[in-house]
């Protein structure tokens, strides 16, 4: 699948004033020339979090892209039914910025992949729109999700979109006890391959094949099997060879 636009993969803090400079730029960089950018929300990965969760998210969504000027609709996109709504799926396709927010990565994977939200996104990307995913929706342009509940021992596949095996998100949080997950993790990596970690109210905006930025409070991580280096904000770095 082509992505020909901008990749914003968030550590947390979506819809939030912190990520206020990061969506401006999205904004001012997603294609839609001299109109106002159309934004969709999607809160699929709490699509199993129940009504107030689910709207909660949506509400933010809305409330924080009108007021920076974006035109901006919340779809409820929360199972497979949701994802193959025909009504859905044309909203989805007319957005200049695909949101993902946060929640389950493997339920968010699992909803999307083949459904028809999903192939009216890749058309949104195809054409130069904006791909953004906070957490769980940063997670799944990785290659593998890691199985949290058996510390990594086991890997799910996921998009594979952007060239890093894993993408840890919420990465300056993780506990002392989510250590030996992180190291685990780094082992099943292969020579030449990366895992990426972003730390809390953090993003990194790039394409698939050129170079990232990193934006917000904190920092980006980028891990080999043997290496390490962390990007802060203002800084630059690539992915893959």
């Amino acid at each position: 699948m082509n992505m020909n636009g901008l990749i914003a993969l968030l550590g947390s803090g979506e819809y939030l004033p912190v990520m206020n400079e990061v969506d401006a730029y999205l904004l001012a960089n997603c294609g839609a020339n001299g109109r106002k950018p159309r934004v969709v929300c999607l809160p699929t990965a709490a699509g199993q979090e129940g009504d107030s969760s689910i709207n909660r998210w949506m509400k933010m969504g809305v409330d924080h892209f009108t007021s920076l000027g974006a035109d901006v609709q919340a779809v409820p996109v929360i199972n497979h039914e949701t994802a193959n709504d025909l009504n859905h799926a044309s909203v989805v396709e007319e957005a200049d910025i695909v949101y993902f927010s946060g929640g389950n990565p493997m339920y968010l994977y699992q909803t999307m992949k083949d459904s028809m939200v999903w192939k009216s996104a890749e058309k949104v990307w195809a054409r130069g729109g904006v791909y953004a995913g906070c957490s769980a929706g940063a997670m799944i342009l990785g290659r593998e999700v890691p199985d949290f509940r058996m510390l990594g021992s086991r890997t799910n596949p996921v998009f594979g979109l952007v060239p890093a095996a894993f993408i840890l998100p919420h990465f300056d949080a993780i506990p002392i006890f989510g250590k030996p997950l992180l190291s685990v993790t780094r082992k099943r990596l292969h020579d030449e391959e990366v895992m990426l970690g972003i730390d809390e109210n953090t993003a990194i905006i790039g394409k698939t094949d050129g170079a990232w930025s990193v934006m917000g409070e904190a920092k980006a991580h980028v891990f080999t099997k043997n290496d390490s280096k962390s990007y802060a904000a203002g800084e630059k770095f690539t992915l893959g060879k």
